[in-house]
């Protein structure tokens, strides 16, 4: 490949080991890391608040924001600006110390997720070879966070969104799960680099043929509806909780909780882009050796972040253009409808695998 950044990592490696002491180092590039995720983590929630009310503007036949710095480029950032300003009150008869933990327990997941998902070649935090089973196992632990939030504000609106989020996260899970096995099965790994590198010769959502194309859509439907948002947004339907889990948070901690929508957004739509549309890899065909080395040409972190966006836009697309469903609806579709063809999918993708009629 043409832009390799392990070479520029091991570089940076090489240099702090050389100059520190190695536990000072290992610190060194700990915090470099970090520093990295919470800047990446301001720059999406900052960029998605932009995209979100440009895309509901363009659905809608509108302009969007446009008095905030030029073609309103300044308006989220005024945003954040008020939500720094904005004075934190806790309720009285609330559970102060599960109130302030629940929203820190949601953005460090948030946070987490992200870690073993490769950006370009040689650009990752932390190469598992079960990266797959790691962010499924992550991922579940933001149900505490919501259930914490919702029970700690002591509102009755507070509680009955974060039990709905409760039902409706652990409910997708399965169908999002299960789409996931199809496309490890196919690839016959678990490690997100063994997956992006089994589509040297084609993306999934092409070569792994109707498996893959099913598993694709139902990830995408499950992955929004685990996100809580329209038209899944059941746990925060403002017209009868007001704001769900969240209605009693004001200033930062209600900050945190929006960021770490938005973040949850970018990682599950950077799952979908990995598993299904090849990840940083560039577009290839086959044997098509001229194609493909044109292809090359172009940076792998802009392959990924564009198909991420492209997914991204979707979901939004998504929330400016169902209806949202009743709670009873939008469980009879998981159970009805979505599990049982994620079974079925399953088993049609293992007899791929079984009989080689992929690509």
């Amino acid at each position: 490949m043409l832009y390799d950044f392990s070479i520029l990592t091991s570089k940076i490696h090489e240099w702090l080991f050389a100059h520190c002491s190695p536990a000072m180092a290992l610190l060194l590039e700990y915090v470099i890391i970090g520093t990295c995720v919470i800047g990446l983590c301001v720059f999406l929630g900052v960029s998605f608040v932009y995209m979100e009310r440009k895309v509901a503007a363009f659905m809608q036949i509108r302009l969007g924001p446009n008095r905030v710095g030029p073609k309103g480029l300044l308006q989220a950032v005024a945003d954040v600006v008020k939500l720094l300003l904005k004075e934190g009150i806790i309720p009285q008869a609330s559970d102060k110390f599960l109130f302030n933990l629940a929203p820190f327990i949601v953005m460090m997941v948030a946070m987490l997720a992200l870690a073993p998902i490769p950006f370009a070649l040689g650009l990752q935090m932390y190469d598992i070879n079960i990266g797959v089973f790691y962010i499924s196992a992550v991922s579940s632990i933001s149900v505490i966070g919501i259930l914490m939030a919702g029970w700690a504000s002591n509102s009755k609106y507070s509680l009955l969104g974060a039990m709905r989020s409760g039902a409706q996260i652990v409910s997708y899970e399965l169908s999002a799960g299960l789409s996931i096995i199809a496309i490890v099965a196919l690839a016959g790994s678990m490690s997100m680099n063994d997956i992006v590198e089994s589509q040297r010769t084609g993306w999934w959502i092409f070569k792994g043929h109707i498996p893959a194309i099913i598993a694709f859509v139902i990830f995408i439907i499950a992955g929004t509806a685990e996100l809580n948002r329209a038209p899944f947004d059941m746990a925060e339907a403002e017209s009868e909780l007001t704001a769900g889990f969240h209605t009693e948070y004001t200033g930062m901690r209600f900050a945190m909780f929006f960021l770490a929508e938005y973040v949850n957004m970018f990682t599950i739509c950077a799952i979908g882009a990995t598993l299904f549309l090849g990840g940083w890899m560039p577009f290839h065909i086959g044997q098509w050796e001229a194609f493909n080395h044109i292809m090359d040409f172009i940076p792998p972190i802009i392959w990924f972040f564009g198909k991420t966006f492209f997914l991204i836009f979707v979901i939004m697309w998504f929330r400016w253009t169902f209806p949202r469903l009743r709670i009873d609806q939008l469980l009879t579709l998981e159970w009805k409808y979505l599990m049982p063809i994620s079974l079925a999918n399953m088993i049609l993708a293992a007899l791929v695998v079984i009989m080689g009629w992929h690509f």
